[in-house]
């Protein structure tokens, strides 16, 4: 989840500002179900940028599941990136629409029997921002490692995640939200229809994401639509839910709870007593609707906040219950978080006193607040961000992670985990360490920023093997790379990627086990 303080306002910036990559030549034409595609040559990989896997989602389509994208004849020319999906701070620049659902296929293969390993992968943003054109996602470097890489675009904020009961009156699962997530479902399924003209193998497909997009990936292992639709998952900075009502208290999956605040958005767009409340929703422009509701990603806002909600149908059960039950999809796994998670959500209009924390935790903990401060203690102002920070770090991340390697290992699956703590030179680590997203780069391969030096090149290769060698085998080892042993709970062991890689054990234990006696998700299990 990237909160909208001053530096992630930077990234947005630069990021939204995308279009063509530079490429040479023509890539030849790939047929798929849809019509042919022609992409063009990306310093030696293949890139098809702009494909549409689903129906614009606009008009009636609004807040319906994704519908089959509509066939063309006429050769499709693939060189530049579809629009990002209606998100705030449009006016900041960039292309956006409503009509954003596409993908884009970066390829090494020469032909399609070529049957590589395929990664596909989600963005992150908070639910609310974001887009596969971002610079820190071009596929080509990951590409060149041998893998058939896919990116795509999702229904964002309130578009992609709105809970309303007219909505769920008319929908034959008597059920809304969670668009967001069967558009990831619907180009995985793209991917299975379409990814052996690109040279990739449908039936070795490794879904991973950062932030946002970790959090899909984690809860599309426990969502039965997804079953059979990939093999491996990476999962680096955020669980199926757990943990992220540290970051938002509202950002639990509660389906009552976002229900009433999707009620809130209607009456605020003046809809809620219309004859037809869904009709009269779908008659406001995408920027009306956005405006209303006003979602902040701030880890002290108290705003409406629309993202995936545990619905009985795209995901049945609460994540507690499901990964206990064993439930999940049994597919290799790998997922950690980074050293400075926190730091990223600091930076905004807030002055950070040690009341403002007291009430951060109250928020979040209620009547445990007093334990929760004796876990993560500030004895004053200046050491509030320092918490924070590290508060996050694990409550956000860190824990969810480990729930996840060690449900894995109670269901006889493998798992890896793994923490980031590499700081590099570049203007952001500087001010906020080994940050929320700073492995982007080293797992994209993506370094063009300065301050990067042949430490951190070095670093990315390794971090790519690991991942390509997950992808190939579901297994991250390989020749030349530091040992990575699986998970089990009895020693509790972690990879560091840092200045060293090598293996560290009981990551923020004192801290997770606490955290763990306090999942709101516990007690409902309790109560049901």
């Amino acid at each position: 989840m990237k909160s909208l303080t001053a530096a992630a306002g930077v990234l947005l910036l630069l990021a939204l500002a995308s279009g063509a990559l530079a490429g040479t030549a023509d890539s030849g034409v790939v047929r798929l179900d849809s019509g042919p595609v022609r992409g063009f040559l990306d310093q030696g990989v293949r890139a098809f940028l702009g494909i549409p896997y689903a129906a614009p989602p606009v008009g009636a389509l609004r807040w319906k599941a994704p519908q089959p994208p509509l066939a063309w004849t006429q050769v499709r020319d693939c060189a530049a990136f579809g629009p990002a999906c209606p998100q705030p701070r449009q006016a900041e620049g960039g292309n956006f629409s409503e009509d954003c659902l596409y993908l884009n296929v970066w390829t090494p293969a020469a032909k399609p029997q070529a049957r590589l390993p395929v990664m596909v992968w989600i963005h992150g943003g908070g639910f609310v921002v974001g887009s596969a054109a971002w610079p820190e996602y071009q596929g080509r470097n990951l590409a060149r490692k041998g893998v058939v890489l896919v990116t795509l675009n999702y229904r964002l904020g309130p578009l992609g995640y709105l809970v309303h009961p007219a909505l769920s009156q008319e929908s034959p699962d008597q059920t809304s939200g969670n668009y967001g997530l069967l558009d990831q479902i619907a180009a995985l399924r793209w991917v299975q229809r379409n990814i052996a003209a690109f040279g990739g193998d449908p039936g070795n497909v490794t879904l991973f994401g950062q932030s946002a997009g970790s959090r899909s990936v984690s809860l599309l292992l426990l969502s039965p639509l997804s079953a059979g639709l990939f093999q491996r998952a990476i999962a680096q900075s955020g669980g199926p839910m757990l943990g992220s009502e540290h970051l938002n208290p509202v950002f639990n999956g509660d389906m009552a709870a976002v229900s009433a605040m999707g009620e809130v958005l209607a009456q605020r767009l003046g809809c809620d007593q219309a004859p037809d409340v869904a009709a009269a929703l779908r008659a406001k422009s995408a920027q009306e609707v956005l405006q209303a509701a006003a979602t902040s990603t701030s880890i002290f806002a108290k705003s409406l906040f629309f993202a995936p909600v545990f619905d009985g149908r795209v995901l049945p059960d609460n994540p507690v219950t499901a990964f206990r039950e064993g439930r999940q999809h049994h597919v290799p796994l790998i997922t950690g978080s980074t050293l400075n998670e926190g730091t990223f959500y600091l930076g905004g209009p807030e002055v950070l006193t040690l009341d403002l924390y007291k009430e951060f935790l109250r928020a979040r903990f209620g009547s445990h607040t007093q334990e929760a401060l004796a876990v993560f203690p500030a004895s004053g102002d200046s050491d509030v961000a320092r918490t924070i920070d590290q508060f996050l770090a694990a409550a956000a991340n860190a824990e969810p992670s480990r729930f996840m390697v060690r449900s894995m290992e109670r269901a006889g699956t493998k798992a890896w985990l793994y923490q980031f703590t590499r700081r590099p030179d570049t203007d952001l680590a500087r001010t906020m360490g080994a940050h929320h997203g700073v492995d982007l780069a080293y797992v994209f391969g993506n370094m063009q920023a300065r301050g990067y030096g042949p430490e951190d090149h070095a670093l990315s290769e390794t971090v790519m093997g690991y991942w390509v060698n997950f992808a190939r085998t579901g297994d991250p080892n390989g020749p030349g790379l530091p040992a990575w042993p699986a998970y089990q709970a009895a020693t509790d062991l972690n990879l560091e990627l840092g200045d060293q890689v090598r293996t560290n054990a009981h990551l923020f234990q004192k801290e997770c086990d606490f955290l763990e006696s306090q999942w709101p998700f516990s007690r409902w299990s309790e109560t049901q």
